[in-house]
């Protein structure tokens, strides 16, 4: 076990960064975190920032030297950095799952070698694959680069041929999925710990509403049968193990109008659908990554009410600061910001929660909150 008193290195010094880092100090562990915005959220609340950039040789050893081991808030640090590290510390979740899920393509290919169902998708590598995607895949569709996409960026919707051909020079003729839209009845996730010894532990399933392909809404419990959300959980386990995983993972979920479970999308990494956990679970999917990578065993991941967390984007702030006066007259909403200075449309500026015994409560006043909290 590496217990309080170490240090545990951080790839990342964005939100997530920042709050494993809050959770790391509560509990007693210092955090460097390498990250080479001199700003960083994260950076400004660890021991100590190493501002430069992830592949630089000197902040590198430097995480090897002092570290007992390292983690990363985001899944699309390069891997000659991750395999560097991994030759003096242990880095966890390891490369080679990092690997996995930096690419769409191997991650489908993952999913469907363990037996899990996708939307149905094709492989575009170059203009002979994108003839038969177009074939293989009913239009209308969307083609996904196979790297570097979240928040819905990287990703075109397309109703032809001629739009597909347009949309792959869009993206840069790199290597794409073409994914066949399908008719949803909701989306959810489940974001879940394996440790060392292989022990899974899962949190309550969450019910997801986008935006613009940017998660804008949470609700836990999801509102969906308890036979398909112990489905879900047997599928993210599943899929952990194939990762050969330690850390916190999330697994993003469609369920069509058929009641089928399609697996959307995996991140190694706490996630967006699970910060609920900071406010009504026993233990947070930030400790739970502290407890994780340090082999210590999982806490208790119940969740004490139903939530609904909306996520704060910098649209909020286009006429001046949001009128948070607003939100703090309820007692039940709580505030999460995440020391980011500047506000730009569809960045994430922080998130809310409404705790409420009754989740049709805590989603009506949640809604109800966001809409008071813009200019008059």
């Amino acid at each position: 076990m590496i217990l309080p008193g170490r240090t545990l290195g951080m790839l990342g010094g964005g939100q997530l960064g920042r709050m494993f880092t809050v959770a790391a100090r509560t509990m007693g562990y210092r955090v460097i975190v390498l990250d080479p915005d001199p700003d960083s959220p994260a950076g400004r609340i660890a021991d100590e920032h190493l501002h430069a950039a992830y592949e630089d040789p000197w902040a590198l050893d430097q995480l090897a030297r002092d570290c007992a081991v390292v983690t990363t808030e985001f899944e699309n640090v390069p891997a000659a950095t991750l395999e560097r590290l991994a030759r003096d510390v242990p880095v966890r979740p390891s490369a080679k799952a990092l690997s996995m899920t930096q690419n769409r393509i191997r991650e489908k290919r993952l999913v469907c070698a363990l037996g899990l169902a996708t939307v149905p998708y094709a492989e575009i590598l170059d203009e002979q694959s994108l003839a038969i995607a177009a074939r293989a895949i009913p239009m209308p569709a969307i083609l996904k680069r196979a790297e570097m996409g979240y928040d819905g960026k990287g990703q075109l919707p397309v109703h032809s041929r001629a739009d597909l051909e347009r949309a792959y020079e869009t993206l840069g003729r790199v290597p794409c999925v073409l994914e066949r839209r399908v008719d949803l009845d909701r989306e959810i996730s489940v974001v879940l710990a394996r440790g060392l010894d292989g022990e899974i532990q899962c949190f309550p399933v969450a019910e997801n509403e986008h935006r613009d392909g940017i998660l804008f809404l949470s609700s836990v419990p999801a509102r969906i049968a308890p036979e398909l959300a112990a489905r879900a959980r047997r599928a993210a386990a599943l899929i952990a193990h194939g990762l050969e995983y330690c850390g916190v993972l999330a697994v993003e979920f469609f369920v069509t109008t058929e009641g089928r479970l399609l697996v959307n999308e995996i991140a190694p990494r706490p996630h967006n659908s699970g910060h609920y956990t900071l406010d009504v679970c026993i233990t947070s999917q930030f400790e739970q990554q502290v407890r994780m990578i340090c082999g210590l065993p999982p806490g208790d991941t119940a969740a004490l009410s139903p939530v609904a967390m909306v996520n704060l984007l910098g649209d909020l702030w286009a006429e001046g600061s949001p009128h948070w006066e607003r939100l703090f007259a309820d007692p039940r909403a709580k505030l999460h910001l995440y020391g980011k200075r500047t506000a730009r449309p569809g960045r994430k500026m922080g998130h809310f929660c409404y705790v409420h015994p009754e989740l049709d409560t805590a989603r009506r006043r949640a809604l109800e909150i966001h809409r008071s909290l813009g200019a008059d």
